[in-house]
């Protein structure tokens, strides 16, 4: 099981949504979960599964994607260490209905199931932390579903890659063509071209699946009305949850 201060020790950030709940609850939740190494293309759940754990990441980003036909995907969340993955699976205790993705390799913290429901039912900043949280993530997840219909594949790519940026705080991070394809809902041509329109312009520089942000707020110019909405400080961010 996890102590409290083992994450520190292996100098790895906190989860913000464990990190805002009262000293005595996050300690009480933390003695009940362990830690796991995930690595990038792992799968954590698929839809019609019951999924066991629920995932806090610290330095990991995980993908809920909708599937059509078994094969036929789209992103509508991105979660990170502001987060959770997996809360209204266990707090109903049904089946996923997405399937959630390793993006990048990492660390979670996780919780069986059945721990978490019984510590919902007894800590009322967990309940109200959570319940803010899924309301958020399922206004992005309608957002994205509308961005995908209306929005062209450039700004929503851009959109994508800014919003990746924010979860890691980093300028250059990992992500394969065919995992964007997998997320924009698109073949991997389109992406190419997509990618490389945002490279014509300087704004990022994409090779092998190596990405590195050059002009952040230039790609905020392209990126489509979404991205003023779905980021951590918009109307639809996460930083609703905590402020």
């Amino acid at each position: 099981m996890l102590c409290a201060d083992e994450l520190s020790r292996l100098c790895l950030p906190q989860n913000r949504l464990l990190a805002s709940l009262p000293e005595s609850e996050r300690g009480s939740l933390l003695a009940s979960c362990i830690l796991r190494r995930v690595q990038a293309a792992e799968v954590l759940a698929e839809p019609g599964q019951v999924m066991p754990q629920i995932f806090f990441p610290l330095d990991t980003l995980v993908s809920l994607l909708a599937v059509a036909e078994g094969r036929m995907t789209l992103e509508v969340v991105l979660v990170g260490q502001e987060g959770m993955v997996g809360a209204s699976a266990a707090l109903s205790a049904r089946p996923a209905q997405f399937r959630a993705v390793v993006q990048r390799a990492g660390w979670l913290v996780c919780l069986e199931a059945t721990q978490f429901r019984r510590a919902f039912e007894r800590m009322p900043s967990l309940q109200r932390q959570v319940q803010r949280y899924t309301d958020v993530l399922l206004a992005q997840a309608l957002q994205i579903a509308m961005c995908s219909r209306f929005h062209i594949l450039e700004a929503r790519l851009a959109r994508s890659l800014l919003i990746t940026r924010e979860r890691l705080r980093l300028e250059k991070f990992h992500l394969t063509h065919e995992f964007l394809a997998q997320m924009l809902g698109v073949r991997r041509v389109g992406v190419t071209k997509a990618a490389s329109a945002l490279q014509h312009k300087q704004l990022i520089c994409y090779s092998r699946g190596n990405i590195e942000m050059l002009d952040a707020a230039g790609l905020a110019a392209v990126a489509c009305p979404c991205y003023s909405l779905v980021k951590e400080d918009g109307a639809l961010g996460v930083g609703q949850v905590y402020r």
